[in-house]
């Protein structure tokens, strides 16, 4: 007999059946529990803001911050099995091009409990297309881990990622993960850690045995020792053997915890006062009876003085749970972070908005961070940076892909919002317009003069998500014009989910054009929109984001007549550009005194938006203009002269006087990264000779040589095909946009040649 039950259904009966004898959880001794247990969303701790961790997982690509995720969903409770990269059933690695392509696309939200703990965890993408994802992670975070491939440490993506975590002033755990590659070295990746990174490690473990010999780890400040035992095929990692270090256990092991021991005690020492008059008081005469110290460790990791490093096997299902007990121990609850402005709001609700997903059926899906007071369902809130009220019609608790209809949510959590039609990636979103209005009377109460008053009633809007500028673009065409509006439609979904594409219209052509971060941001975008939208859209070639710049001073006049109905409209301009400092990539404009004084605010305005708009398409190719100060030398105009008019005179005299300046591109030039076997190396400096590349050193990790140069991002379409062949298969490679460098005259000719189909 068949059942033709709908699969979403099925799904749910088969989860709600697993569930539903299952709202609490019989442990066995050492995290274990029965495989046949699996928790249900809803049975989620809900506890004091000060047992929440708001966190995110961070690495270069293939470190394992995936598996990582899985094993920590598995031994809290929440999946019935391990999912798989390789196999493409992770539950943070939902969408179809995740699952084919073996990485993280989207940052992906989880929650779930660790003993009385809430853990909102984050998982991020390590390419570094997808940087925009790390960034507005981050953002709403309060703590994150830092995944490391023991045989690799610190790789190009980790600094990138590093870099957004300390500008965002977040506590930091190192895991080292996959000790049990062959390669895998511990002084290695700490040496990388301080080296590279900047960083202060404080070795909290030492593992037993290396490579495949290895087994488990030592707790340095309790001196536990954990091992894992059991055949790889059959053995889940939940059941381990916990006992204190005996004399009778390995001399090397037992030197090395000893060392590892006095150097910990010493690093925090020297990181916090309070510990140090302990240990020179109480415990001077011998080390060995220090206690634990976890609340000093905490103390300097929540100061960023120093990160925790844990190591461990996420693949072969060791070393997670103590990482788990770190987060908790470690990282910051949501009160321990200050948030200045949050004070203005008291108990009222202040959240970010810090992605949009769409859903077929529910429509827009909002993720917010509650910074003050608490959520509700069926409730509206005011959007202060649209200036507009909206209602959630639902609020729901993420868990990937899947989500659970919660009535409410305090501060400190993450929440997914149903029904804010409006809101965008960014946006500050308070309970009314006169709670927002109440927030700046206390601001201004408490300043001492007007000015300060002005600044900090203007920063009572959190602070947004910084979106990078793209560097490649391609025109998109439907195949149809019957398909263009779904185009259109499809385009502008996709924009609010990830403000690093950027969408235009080419002014010449009409075509449409996408703006990316790289060949795989927009083959991604391709897909989805094909999969997502049944839309069978076609690429033109991708091509590069060229800016441009002048090469001397050079002064323009320009006048204006016209005369449109009855109204007569004559607009007389004079200015000069000046090329800035080479390291520029600011356009600025300023007037003269006089000028400055004679001109009304309206007439300066348009002025300036003359200007703009001309720093928009240069004289060479039309690309962006960067490293230009204007300066508005005279400006008259007749009476009743529209400040359209003004603009547009402005903005020709601008091209006149850029043209005479002498123009030059600039191209953008990225810093590559190329882990490649000592054997494949010439070949590969040879191919980068070609393409224009600048060796900037070569460094040795482990076996293998790291090969760091900078190369114009014009040469390198199709490098990964290339870099396959050269080395079969044996080398890795990561781009990242260094700076825009001018290109000399050959090269220059060569392009515009190129551009004007005559190449």
């Amino acid at each position: 007999m068949h059942l033709n039950v709908p699969f979403p259904i099925l799904r749910w009966s088969i989860r709600h059946l697993m569930t539903r004898s299952s709202q609490t959880c019989s442990w066995r001794r050492n995290y274990s529990f029965y495989r046949d247990e699996v928790k249900s969303l809803r049975a989620v701790v809900n506890p004091d803001i000060s047992k929440i961790r708001n966190i995110g997982i961070m690495a270069h690509i293939d470190a394992g911050k995936t598996t990582t995720t899985e094993r920590m969903l598995y031994f809290s409770g929440y999946t019935r099995a391990f999912g798989d990269v390789d196999d493409g059933d992770t539950v943070t690695d939902y969408m179809a091009q995740e699952r084919e392509r073996g990485i993280t696309i989207q940052s992906a939200a989880v929650t779930f409990d660790w003993k009385d703990h809430r853990i909102n965890l984050i998982d991020t993408p390590g390419h570094v297309d997808f940087t925009l994802e790390v960034e507005r992670a981050l953002r709403v975070l309060d703590g994150a881990v830092a995944v490391f491939d023991a045989s690799a440490g610190v790789e190009a993506q980790t600094m990138t990622v590093w870099r957004q975590a300390e500008k965002h002033k977040i506590p930091c755990v190192c895991f080292l993960n996959k000790m049990d590659k062959p390669a895998a070295s511990l002084r290695y990746s700490l040496d990388s850690i301080k080296t590279k990174l900047k960083a202060n490690p404080i070795l909290l473990q030492i593992p037993i045995g290396s490579r495949k010999s290895f087994t488990g780890l030592v707790d340095l400040i309790t001196r536990q020792k954990m091992t894992w035992q059991g055949s790889s095929l059959t053995y889940d990692g939940h059941a381990f053997e916990t006992s204190a270090l005996q004399p009778s256990d390995d001399p090397d092991v037992l030197q090395a915890v000893s060392e590892a021991r006095a150097t910990l005690i010493e690093q925090v020492a020297d990181l916090d006062d309070d510990f140090a008059e302990l240990l020179l008081g109480q415990y001077s005469e011998s080390f060995d009876a220090v206690p634990a110290g976890k609340e000093a460790l905490r103390k300097v990791t929540l100061a960023r003085k120093g990160v925790p490093v844990l190591c461990g096997s996420s693949l072969k299902n060791k070393g997670v749970q103590p990482l788990l007990d770190a987060i908790t121990a470690y990282l910051p609850a949501p009160n321990e972070r200050n948030h200045d402005l949050v004070r203005w709001y008291k108990d009222d609700l202040c959240a970010l908005a810090f992605k949009v997903v769409h859903d077929k059926q529910r429509g827009p899906l909002v993720f917010v961070r509650i910074y003050s007071g608490s959520m509700k369902a069926q409730s509206a809130v005011y959007n202060i940076n649209r200036n507009g009220t909206e209602r959630m019609s639902r609020l729901l608790l993420p868990f990937a892909d899947q989500h659970i209809e919660i009535p409410s949510l305090s501060a400190g959590n993450i929440v997914l919002t149903v029904g804010l039609k409006q809101t965008v990636t960014g946006d500050t979103i308070v309970s009314s317009k006169a709670s927002a209005a109440a927030a700046v009377r206390r601001a201004q109460q408490e300043a001492e003069s007007k000015s300060s008053s002005q600044r900090e009633s203007s920063s009572l809007v959190l602070a947004g998500v910084e979106v990078p500028e793209p560097v490649f673009f391609c025109s998109i065409e439907p195949p149809t014009l019957a398909k263009q509006a779904d185009l259109e439609h499809a385009l502008n979904c996709l924009q609010r989910e990830d403000p690093s594409l950027k969408v235009r219209i080419d002014p010449d052509s009409g075509q449409t054009i996408l703006c990316g971060m790289g060949e795989l941001h927009i083959e991604i975008i391709h897909d989805r929109i094909k999969r997502e939208y049944n839309i069978e859209t076609h690429l033109g070639p991708l091509q590069v984001a060229y800016r441009e710049t002048i090469l001397q001073s050079a002064t323009a006049t320009d006048t204006l007549d016209r005369t449109l109905g009855e109204k007569r409209h004559v607009v007389t301009v004079e200015l000069a550009v000046h090329a800035l400092m080479e390291s520029s990539t600011s356009c600025d404009v300023t007037f003269e005194e006089e000028v400055k004084t004679q001109l009304p605010a309206v007439v300066r305005q348009a002025v300036e938006n003359g200007v703009q708009s001309a720093y928009l398409q240069g004289p060479v190719l039309g690309f962006p203009v960067e490293g230009v100060k204007t300066v508005i030398q005279h400006v008259s105009l007749e009476p009743g002269t529209s400040a359209a008019m003004v603009s547009a005179c402005v903005s020709r005299c601008m091209l006149k006087a850029l043209k005479l300046a002498g123009g030059q591109v600039l191209e953008p030039v990225m810093a590559l990264e190329v882990t490649v076997g000592e054997e494949y190396l010439s070949p590969v400096l040879a191919d980068l000779a070609q393409r224009r590349g600048t060796i900037c050193d070569i460094q040795s990790r482990q076996e293998n040589k790291v090969l760091l140069a900078t190369v114009p991002l014009a040469e390198m379409m199709g490098y990964s095909t290339v870099l396959r062949t050269l080395t079969s298969g044996n080398a890795t490679f990561s781009l990242e946009l260094s700076s825009y460098e001018p290109m000399n005259t050959q090269e220059q000719n060569i392009l515009l040649n190129k551009m004007a189909g005559l190449a």
